[in-house]
């Protein structure tokens, strides 16, 4: 099956960019819902499973035990812009597993919010692994190997423990392997595994119901949800995609973008999870083609208010440095 478009982007009325990918919608079981484009074709998750990631600090009781607090377990589910609170946050949940950023193994970048790098770069100090977008899921790496009593070096390996257990949920989510045939090394340096578009999002419609969990694991995906839900600015930041959607409908959608165009989002409610990726790795292209396709699921029973929401969110306005308007970014098909 060919892939469809998703998003364009139009100047002076006429369509400049056209962006082209594939959307699995599927249910807890692992049935097709809705199939737009080669949702069998294996993408690299990459961010979007940092939540799955997470099971394990609160399945096996670390996460209480160092009292992380919501906004901390949000950090672990984060691809975050490198913000105050962000790297502080981070911060915070090394020193409760009584460790220093010298531990973090994801490397340091600046900021990737501009105002945040421009402030850092304005103070005269350099960025550390506390700005890293990963900061916060490395952190809680940390924090489950110190809980364990275990050596947190090495923990982005594939053969450490720590990682051992985030891969097995990852297993048990999606039902599909996840081994050094379909590995891959992501950008903050931990493993990425190559698996079909269709089980990354049965993994997100289970994280929504506890479907093939274990009772622990489904527990666990419900708190983090619901600390996602309290403090969506630790998922992403200021002005992101993720933030704003999470924000105003808080339990209701789980969504999580990730590097190269590919973002997820779990339905809870309904039951169903979505993944998305575009051909050419545009965020901004999924972003839009999610708010669009949440705009048509009826059974959600959305009110005005999320409707205009969504809506703003499918169809942006873009202007140019002078502040004039240039044209919009919007959902394919939905001029």
């Amino acid at each position: 099956m060919d892939d469809i478009a998703l998003a364009e982007v139009t100047r002076g009325g006429r369509i400049e960019s056209l962006h082209l990918g594939r959307i699995a919608v599927m249910d807890d079981s692992g049935r097709v819902v809705q199939a737009h484009g080669a949702i069998d074709k294996a993408v690299f998750p990459r961010s979007t499973v940092k939540a799955l990631l997470a099971l394990p600090l609160v399945e096996t009781g670390a996460a209480d035990r160092l009292g992380l607090s919501d906004a901390e377990l949000a950090l672990a589910c984060a691809s975050h812009g490198g913000e105050p609170r962000h790297a502080e946050t981070a911060a915070a949940m090394l020193a409760k597993a009584g460790k220093t950023l010298t531990c973090l193994e994801c490397g340091a970048h600046w900021p990737t919010y501009d105002k945040a790098a421009h402030a850092l770069a304005a103070s005269g100090a350099a960025p550390t692994a506390l700005h890293n977008n990963c900061s916060g899921k490395h952190a809680g790496l940390i924090c489950l190997a110190i809980d364990q009593s275990l050596d947190p070096a090495g923990y982005i390996d594939p053969g450490h423990e720590a990682q051992r257990q985030v891969t097995d949920a990852l297993v048990m989510a999606t039902s599909v392997p996840h081994n050094e045939a379909n590995r891959g090394l992501d950008g903050c340096s931990m493993p990425t595994y190559a698996i079909p578009l269709s089980a990354l999002a049965t993994g997100f419609a289970r994280f929504g119901t506890g479907r093939n969990f274990s009772s622990g694991h489904a527990s666990a995906a419900a708190r983090l949800r619901s600390a996602v839900a309290s403090e969506p600015f630790m998922v992403a930041g200021s002005g992101r995609f993720d933030t704003t959607l999470m924000a105003h409908f808080g339990n209701r959608i789980f969504c999580k973008m990730g590097a190269e165009g590919v973002m997820v989002a779990s339905l809870p409610e309904l039951g169903l999870g979505i993944a998305i990726k575009t051909d050419d790795g545009a965020n901004r292209a999924a972003e839009v083609a999610l708010a669009s396709l949440l705009l048509g699921f009826d059974e959600a029973g959305w009110s005005d208010s999320d409707r205009a929401v969504l809506t703003g969110l499918s169809h942006q306005v873009m202007k140019n440095w002078n502040g004039r308007e240039v044209g919009t970014l919007r959902a394919a098909g939905k001029g």
